[in-house]
């Protein structure tokens, strides 16, 4: 059964940083894409960042401040994020993406690409 938890979430000033992680059970996390993606109030789901055996991705909002990783052996996916804004307020979730081909690259969407979800973590960004 696949499961993906996330945590790692808080209560941030801004220029802070934080590192969210995703653990995963159920299925070999080398063999799947894991996407990192936001929510804010008001606002529709976006991708944030995204891993697979191809390489990364990452939105061209965070680009430069947040890094995706992977621990295979620890069946975890980090999310360190730095210099945090407050548009950086939002509920983060992790995905797996079991469709993907292993030659591919990991994409931020659409949303249905990615099949299964975490409940998600909360990060707010305020002085």
């Amino acid at each position: 059964q696949f499961q993906l938890v996330e945590s790692g979430g808080g209560l941030v000033q801004p220029g802070g940083s934080l590192r969210l992680s995703c653990a995963t059970s159920g299925f070999t996390l080398d063999y799947y894409a894991i996407g990192w993606f936001r929510q804010a109030p008001g606002k529709e789901r976006e991708g944030v960042s995204c891993i697979s055996r191809r390489g990364t991705n990452y939105a061209d909002s965070v680009k430069g401040r947040f890094t995706i990783s992977r621990d295979n052996a620890k069946n975890t996916v980090y999310l360190q994020m730095n210099s945090l804004k407050p548009e950086d307020t939002a509920n983060y979730y992790c995905a797996a993406d079991s469709k993907l081909l292993l030659s591919d690259l990991c994409v931020l969407g659409p949303l249905r690409q990615y099949n299964y979800w975490g409940q998600g973590t909360q990060v707010t960004v305020s002085s």
